[in-house]
């Protein structure tokens, strides 16, 4: 208020909200031990393999009467493996180790979440965690692909130091070739780093990580949050772009859209648990009509972990 005095008429919205802010902060500290335990929601909701060679399974759907996994794992059986409810609309499913100890879910299989809603309908969705998601054989939605190599990208060169002044190259992985298709990860790696390189940049702005079913949004209308966008390549293809681009002491900035989301129900996050009020608004408040989009629901707590959680999955 002090720097810019034509915000002084809007003093008491900057109060409010700040005291808003503060208030949540002190929540979060007070029911789950502070930010830093609550922006990793990733480490439990999704599905993880565990040590013991089963799996976890953990979904927040308020909405649901039921929740199912299924996938080829199962014979596409949408009812063999159900969660069990938990409080605050969470559900969770453990599934005990192959004898054989061969995974249960094997890295490359297709999976479903399967939800039952208050309304009786059956509906099949991709996890909001879901960590890889292809378009396969022309289909108009995205499958979800179990995403866990035994062999994942492992970081060779730290992350520079911050530079004194950035040089921003703000860039478009599938736009990055001269030739009339979507360029790839690896072919930015190769042909465009070394150029950023030369022109004196220090940093690279990447746009349209995250996946979106809608490629003439440029990547603002995301689909799946957690999912590095198939279209390019694999999530350990990026992960070699970013090494290389540390290798030369470029620093990265990934683009994080939260704005909004694609009204996409199938492959996004609308309508999961069969309502409109999951992770959006319900209805005209959560939706953007001149985006033709859904708008989140910040207050939501479980909002709140997701949207963190995705932050902090992106730094890690």
């Amino acid at each position: 208020l002090e720097i810019d005095p034509y915000l002084k008429p809007f003093a008491a919205d900057f109060q409010r909200r700040y005291k808003k802010f503060s208030q949540v902060l002190h929540d979060i500290g007070e029911n789950e031990g502070g930010i830093d335990k609550f922006s990793r929601g990733y480490e439990s909701f999704g599905i993880h393999r565990c040590s013991d060679g089963g799996i976890y399974c953990k979904e927040w759907a308020p909405g649901a009467e039921g929740v199912f996994l299924t996938g080829e794992f199962s014979g596409w059986n949408p009812f063999s493996h159900p969660y069990k409810k938990l409080e605050y609309g969470k559900w969770e499913l453990y599934i005990p180790p192959k004898q054989n100890k061969s995974p249960l879910i094997p890295h490359g299989s297709k999976l479903k979440v399967v939800i039952t809603s208050k309304s009786g309908e059956i509906l099949y969705r991709i996890s909001p965690w879901a960590k890889y998601v292809v378009r396969e054989n022309n289909n108009v939605n995205y499958d979800w692909i179990h995403w866990a190599p035994e062999d994942p990208y492992k970081f060779k060169h730290s992350r520079p130091k911050k530079p004194r002044s950035l040089r921003i190259y703000e860039s478009h992985v599938g736009i990055s070739s001269h030739e009339g298709k979507i360029a790839s990860y690896k072919h930015f790696t190769s042909n465009v780093l070394p150029r950023i390189k030369d022109l004196g940049y220090n940093c690279i702005q990447l746009m349209a990580i995250m996946e979106h079913a809608y490629y003439a949004s440029f990547g603002y209308q995301i689909t799946s949050f957690f999912a590095a966008s198939s279209r390019y390549g694999t999530p350990e293809e990026l992960k070699e772009l970013v090494d290389t681009a540390h290798s030369m002491g470029i620093v990265v900035l990934l683009d994080v859209v939260h704005s909004h989301a694609s009204k996409n129900s199938e492959d996004g996050l609308n309508m999961f648990d069969g309502t409109d009020s999951c992770y959006f608004h319900s209805g005209p408040r959560g939706t953007h009509d001149l985006w033709d989009s859904r708008l989140f629901i910040y207050s939501s707590w479980e909002v709140l972990r997701f949207l963190l959680s995705n932050i902090r999955w992106w730094l890690e």
